[in-house]
C-alpha cells in the first residue's frame, strides 16, 4: 500500500518540474510516481520524449550488454557494460530501482534506457552534467574498451529503445512470422512463437491454427516452445494451440523456453500449459518479466506536450491462485486457473538472436528425453 504522504510528495515534485518547464526532470518524477504502484503494467514510457546517447543496452542474463551503437563503435558491440563514468553498473541499477515499475526482472528489462539518458544519469548521481559520458565495455575475451560520448549529441530515445523491450539487437525488430517450425523428426518439434500481438488480427490466428494442426498430427512427439522475447498480446487467440498440446498423448513431454523479455499474454500461455500438463512441462530459461498476480488491460495515454506515454492498468489477474474480482474481464475470468508458481526446472540463458545456440540446445533437450 502506498502512503498518501509519499504520493503527495512525488505529485508535488512532478508539478514543480512541469511548471518550471524542466521536461526531463518532470518525466523522471512521473516515472518515480507511477513506480510506487509496484505494477509493471502501470508506468511512464519516456522513449518518445527524450534524447539518449546513441548506444543500445539490454539486460542479457545477469549482465547489461551493448547490442548496438552509432557507427565507429562496432568493435565494442556484444560487450558487457562495466561502468559509466567510473560508477559500477550494479550500483547504478540499485540507484535506478525507485524509478522502475514492476518485478526485479521487469526493472532489468526497462532499466537500460536510463544508462543512455543523460538527464537520468545526472539524477542517479552518475554524471555531473559534463560534456562527455564514459562507458567502459568488456568484450568476450576480457578486453576493456572505453567509449567517450558527447552528452550533447543525443538521438531520439525510440531510435535505440522500443516501447516493448524485446532484448534483440535491432530495436525496431518486429516478427516476420508468428510461427517458426523446426522439425527434428521423431526426436521432437521446435515451435518459436515470438509475439502474440497482431494488429492485423488474422496472421496470429492463422499461425496458431497451423501449429495446432501440426501438434495434433503428431500427438506423442516431444515439443520445445520458444517464448523468449514474446512481450505478449492476446492469449485468447492462442487457446487452440494450448488445447492441441494438452490433448496429445498422456506421456508427451513439453519444454517451454522463457526469459525476462517474456511478458503478459506469454506468461498466461505458460501458466495455462503448466496447469494442464503439470510435471510433463519443463520450464527452461530465466525468470520471466512479471509474476502471476498483476493488473493489466487498461490502455496508454499519450502526453502530447512532452511526447511521453503513460501505461495504466485496470483489470486484476491472478494466475497463481486463480482469483478474480469485478475488474477482471469476463472472457478472461472464465479461463483463470490456479497455476501455483512457475519455478524454473532448468536455467539456460542465450540471446534470442542466436539461432545456432538454440539449435544445439534443441538437440540436447530432445536427446535427454530419449535416453
Amino acid at each position: 500500500m502506498v502512503g498518501r504522504e509519499a504520493m503527495d510528495r512525488h505529485i508535488d515534485e512532478a508539478r514543480h518540474n512541469a511548471l518550471a518547464n524542466l521536461k526531463d526532470a518532470f518525466l523522471l518524477s512521473l516515472m518515480r510516481l507511477l513506480a510506487l504502484a509496484g505494477n509493471g503494467h502501470t508506468r511512464l514510457i519516456p522513449n518518445g520524449a527524450i534524447s539518449v546517447m546513441p548506444v543500445r543496452f539490454a539486460a542479457i542474463g545477469t549482465v547489461v550488454r551493448l547490442l548496438d551503437s552509432m557507427p565507429g563503435f562496432a568493435a565494442a558491440i556484444g560487450g558487457d557494460l562495466i561502468s559509466i563514468n567510473g560508477v559500477p553498473v550494479g550500483e547504478i541499477e540499485v540507484a535506478a530501482e525507485d524509478f522502475l515499475a514492476g518485478t526485479r526482472q521487469r526493472r532489468r528489462v526497462i532499466g537500460p534506457i536510463l544508462f543512455a539518458w543523460p538527464a537520468a544519469l545526472r539524477r542517479l548521481g552518475v554524471s555531473s552534467g559534463g560534456d562527455t559520458i564514459e562507458y567502459r565495455i568488456r568484450n568476450q575475451t576480457g578486453q576493456i574498451r572505453d567509449l567517450l560520448l558527447d552528452a550533447a549529441n543525443g538521438v531520439p530515445g525510440s531510435t535505440f529503445y522500443p516501447r516493448n523491450e524485446h532484448g534483440k539487437a535491432d530495436s525496431s525488430w518486429s516478427p516476420k512470422s508468428f510461427l517458426t517450425i523446426k522439425d527434428f523428426g521423431q526426436r521432437g518439434l521446435l515451435l518459436v512463437l515470438p509475439s502474440f500481438f497482431d494488429p492485423g488480427e488474422t496472421a496470429l490466428s492463422d499461425a496458431v491454427c497451423e501449429a495446432a494442426d501440426l501438434v495434433r498430427s503428431r500427438p506423442g512427439i516431444p515439443l520445445l516452445i520458444d517464448l523468449r522475447g514474446n512481450t505478449g498480446g492476446d492469449f485468447l487467440r492462442t487457446m487452440p494451440l494450448i488445447d492441441a498440446i494438452s490433448q496429445g498423448a498422456q506421456d508427451r513431454r513439453v519444454g517451454l523456453l522463457v526469459d525476462k523479455f517474456t511478458f503478459s499474454a506469454a506468461i498466461v500461455f505458460a501458466a495455462l500449459l503448466k496447469h494442464r500438463l503439470g510435471d510433463r512441462l519443463a520450464l527452461i530459461g530465466e525468470e520471466m518479466g512479471d509474476g502471476l498476480t498483476f493488473f493489466a488491460e487498461g490502455g496508454t495515454i499519450d502526453l502530447l506536450s512532452s511526447g511521453a506515454a503513460v501505461r495504466y492498468s485496470s483489470a486484476f489477474h491472478d494466475w497463481a491462485g486463480g482469483r478474480i474480482d469485478k475488474t477482471t474481464p469476463a472472457e478472461i475470468a472464465e479461463r483463470i486457473v490456479p497455476a501455483g508458481t512457475l519455478q524454473l526446472d532448468r536455467s539456460w540463458v542465450a540471446n534470442s538472436d542466436d539461432v545456432e545456440t538454440l539449435d544445439r540446445f534443441c538437440r540436447e533437450f530432445f536427446h535427454s528425453l530419449n535416453t
